[in-house]
């Protein structure tokens, strides 16, 4: 499998914003964390950090065609694991006509969306994820004017494809999101 340091060159190859790399870290963070709060083994932890990290890697160059391009023509080239290729298929539904099953790919997706989100609320406080309450997060999934680009529709499915309550999801993200 495809070490962590090639990974992260792997992003930077195909992603320059740096708002993209930290959403794709954040994500391979959140994910590392719920394998590690499932006791996956070692290799099962790598993979779904993997998944988190790569789930984002043809949006930059390739909007349009995300996250089939990916999974089609630049990961296969890697020794990227099938599962991993499988779980950034289904993390865009809507993209590819296929919906998160296993538990890696149901993770992924209820990683990722919360996590852009999540960021968001923390720029817009003085100390970011620091002092962040469930209830700030809360209080701007009920504004639709912010962040409206994120589907509050896929956060919410995402904490019912875990069978997390939503506050439990957020709440154990931002305690992940505050040793980053």
């Amino acid at each position: 499998m495809i070490t962590r340091a090639e990974a992260e060159i792997l992003l930077q190859k195909y992603i320059e914003s740096e708002s993209l790399i930290n959403h794709c870290q954040m994500v391979a963070k959140a994910m590392q964390s719920y394998a590690e709060t499932l006791n996956k083994d070692h290799k099962e932890i790598d993979s779904w950090w993997l998944a988190g990290l790569l789930h984002d890697l043809d949006w930059e160059m390739f909007p349009d065609e995300h996250p089939n391009k990916a999974i089609n023509d630049i990961l296969p080239v890697y020794d990227i694991p099938e599962n991993v290729i499988q779980a950034i298929r289904t993390h865009a539904p809507e993209r590819t006509g296929a919906e998160p099953k296993s538990e890696i790919e149901r993770y992924l997706f209820a990683s990722d969306e919360i996590s852009g989100f999540m960021n968001a609320v923390s720029l817009m406080r003085p100390n970011g994820f620091s002092d962040m309450k469930v209830k700030s997060v809360n209080k701007k999934l009920k504004d639709a004017r912010f962040a409206a680009n994120v589907s509050r529709e896929d956060i919410r499915k995402g904490a019912d494809l875990i069978n997390k309550d939503l506050a439990e999801h957020i709440q154990f993200l931002i305690e992940v999101f505050r040793s980053k």
